[in-house]
């Protein structure tokens, strides 16, 4: 049976300097690691386990099997990455940088019939929905996410036709914003037409699957995609939810679909993963991967957490509704920032940003506190 191993991040700190400079900064990010678990994993055993603290690590990899050896090099290599800014181009013309060293809020917005978050009245009024996207703009968003279709557990299959008519026309007002959008589809017809309307960054809850075509369209486009985790098949993305270790199976997982798309022609660069909170996963499986979110990081990607007033939330909230999840959101997306999360997608964006806004600022500060310090 194959071995495989991960570093996982175990210990975290706010500065290099409250390690005395024995940390890494996770993908660029403003968060540092100086302790890590060394797993060593087969089938469904951990086989070893081992802290190593980032002064050992060389000498721990060194003393790896070579079988090993390899993959673990390549993965302490990439959480230390440092991610250059996503260059989006509008279609009003130039560019928009969003920066990548620091968390970034993706506002939602969905034009369906029955969304979970809005009850549909962002697809019945078109004034209700521009007005929304534009008080998420200026709370700070840094780009916004539409999307056509449900996809929780049991939502109807959409016709791609109706589809279109749902995205097309929001996209091509926040792109006359200028806006920065992503489309959230599965469908190649759609993604085509986004992109000619204004997205700049493709967000396939399938990981481009669903679409046989995806793959090479992607490839073909040069534009970011997101990969996101869900273990389903066809039209249920929430099938097959067999896990035997949720966090290193989501790891696996992620890292086939990536290597999927890299040997199809999509750039490393452009390659952005989310490990699919509420996708196929029970409270324990999503409660498993939010814990252990540093570990992605070793697959050398951005990360996008998608979170937001998730059924979850309302399970540890005495079964809170989805309009009184806000404060578990936050919860959620704190926790994502001090896991060195990029992307926070999200409903409430004004306390979102306002929540990063602070996280930064004592992440700023405790760069500059040599207080701890000896004299």
């Amino acid at each position: 049976m194959t071995r495989k191993i991960y570093i996982r991040p175990i210990g975290l700190s706010q500065s290099p300097q409250s390690e005395e400079g024995e940390a890494i900064r996770l993908g660029g990010g403003m968060v540092y690691a100086h302790r890590f678990a060394l797993i060593v994993r087969e089938g469904s055993r951990i086989v070893s386990r081992r802290r190593v603290s980032a002064a050992q690590m060389t000498e721990a990899l060194a003393a790896l099997p070579a079988d090993l050896g390899s993959r673990a090099e390549a993965q302490w290599a990439d959480l230390r990455i440092a991610h250059p800014p996503l260059m989006l181009a509008l279609r009003t013309g130039g560019e928009r940088s969003i920066r990548l060293d620091q968390p970034q809020v993706m506002g939602i917005l969905n034009v369906t019939p029955d969304s979970f978050s809005d009850g549909g009245k962002f697809l019945d009024d078109p004034v209700e929905a521009r007005d929304h996207s534009a008080a998420m703009l200026e709370a700070g968003a840094a780009l916004i996410d539409v999307g056509g279709e449900l996809t929780r557990p049991g939502a109807a299959a959409v016709w791609e036709g109706d589809e279109l008519k749902r995205v097309i026309p929001a996209i091509e007002h926040l792109a006359a914003m200028g806006a920065a959008i992503s489309v959230d589809t599965r469908r190649v017809g759609v993604m085509e037409a986004a992109l000619q309307a204004g997205a700049r960054i493709i967000n396939d809850v399938s990981a481009l699957r669903h679409d046989p075509r995806a793959l090479e369209f992607a490839a073909g486009t040069g534009v970011p995609v997101v990969l996101m985790h869900a273990p389903g098949e066809g039209q249920d993305l929430h099938d097959c939810a067999d896990y035997e270790m949720p966090a290193l199976d989501v790891f696996d997982w992620l890292e086939a679909r990536r290597d999927a798309a890299v040997e199809a022609g999509i750039a490393r660069a452009n390659i952005i993963l989310d490990p699919g909170i509420g996708f196929g996963k029970s409270l324990a499986h999503n409660l498993a991967v939010l814990n252990a979110l540093p570990l992605y990081h070793a697959l050398g990607h951005p990360i996008l957490l998608g979170a937001s007033r998730k059924r979850f939330i309302g399970a540890l909230s005495n079964e809170a509704p989805v309009h009184r999840r806000l404060g578990g959101s936050l919860a959620v997306a704190i926790a994502g920032m001090n896991a060195g999360v990029q992307l926070l997608r999200v409903h409430d964006v004004a306390e979102t940003v306002q929540a990063r806004n602070v996280w930064r600022g004592m992440r700023d500060a405790a760069l500059t506190d040599f207080s701890e310090l000896p004299e």
